[in-house]
């Protein structure tokens, strides 16, 4: 068992355990001294007692996870992680993975908890901004090749300055390229439908626009002060209760069609906390997200981008820098700026 002040020594260096400070079904995040001037970090370890209970093919998964997020995190070329945290060093500890991360303040889940507490909500320029940058985040996790598929607020980090958030957590992640339904993934309170609810033939037929309607439930989530969606609330129970045999009984109890994701009340609550002058283009664009339909959501996110635009009011005068587009901020060649690095700020 892993213990305070343990060494954990990784490719390029030691890092000493100071106390842990997260943690997930397989995972635990411990804050850790790192060598020379690098500071703390986050170390993620495999949690060695969940380990020895689970079977021989969770064990597997589990190690293919952190396997699999420290080969996309390393692929990542120094300017992509402007909006995804940085993986530091990384190794092996009792014969499993390990991760050494850049260490951040906190996490959504636990500041929108804080704020409610203190009856207080994250204005509506803020809630923009961050939705902004996840969207920038899953831009890039989709350019590399990927689905995220596991968006939720404990994996969307706040760094001490709260205008920053960068996405954390990807062990989930799935190849863009296979075009099967894969095995479930994810966490049922913030799924899209097609990611909770199996295809016809079995599995789960995800793609980069189920990232989305997250995104769109993260969005509602944030602009009403910490409520779940109805739909995402009772996915969450009929997994807690029967796993993925919770999806069928889900839509029988809705005579066998999967449940609309935005009520009416829904929006009228989402409504009320947005100013009057940006009701309209907000609404537009939650509903967009969180369309049952995968085909109706936003088709990249760019076009995410535009729809934030209109909610501020702003309209980008053409070929202008933008710090929020998702090509444009990573500030390097593209086809739409004629493969040449961007120079404005």
């Amino acid at each position: 068992m892993t213990t305070t002040d343990a060494i954990i020594a990784l490719e390029l260096g030691q890092y000493r355990l100071r106390e842990q400070i997260g943690g997930s079904a397989y995972g635990i995040i411990w804050r850790a001294s790192g060598p020379g001037p690098t500071g703390d970090v986050a170390i993620k370890l495999i949690n060695q007692e969940q380990m020895a209970r689970a079977l021989p093919a969770q064990r597997e998964r589990w190690v293919d996870c952190a396997n699999n997020e420290i080969a996309f995190l390393q692929s990542l070329e120094p300017w992509d992680e402007r909006h995804i945290v940085r993986l530091l060093d990384s190794g092996w500890h009792a014969g499993l993975p390990v991760l050494a991360l850049e260490l951040m303040t906190t996490d959504l889940g636990q500041h929108m908890a804080a704020l409610k507490s203190a009856e207080d909500t994250v204005p509506l320029p803020m809630a923009l901004g961050w939705i902004a940058q996840i969207n920038q985040a899953l831009a890039k996790v989709h350019q590399y090749g990927w689905r995220y598929l596991d968006l939720k607020p404990a994996n969307v980090l706040l760094d001490r300055h709260p205008h920053t958030v960068k996405l954390a957590d990807f062990g989930t992640n799935r190849h863009l390229g296979s075009l099967q339904a894969h095995s479930y993934a994810g966490t049922a309170n913030w799924q899209a439908p097609e990611q909770f609810f199996p295809a016809d033939g079995g599995g789960y037929a995800t793609g980069p626009r189920s990232d989305y309607f997250s995104l769109g439930a993260m969005f509602y989530f944030m602009v009403t002060g910490g409520l779940p969606l109805r739909f995402c609330a009772d996915c969450g129970h009929a997994y807690r209760e029967h796993h993925t045999a919770g999806a069928d009984l889900l839509r029988q109890i809705h005579g066998g069609a999967i449940p609309g994701a935005l009520l009416p009340e829904e929006e009228a609550r989402f409504a009320l906390a947005v100013p009057a002058e940006a009701r309209d283009p907000a609404l537009e664009l939650l509903r967009a997200l969180l369309n049952i339909d995968p085909a109706k959501r936003p088709r990249h996110a760019i076009q995410i981008s535009r729809m934030l635009n209109a909610i501020q009011g702003v309209k980008q005068a053409r070929g202008a820098f933008n710090p929020t587009d998702p090509i444009h901020a990573m500030r390097r060649p593209s086809a739409s700026n004629g493969w040449r690095h961007i120079q404005g700020a």
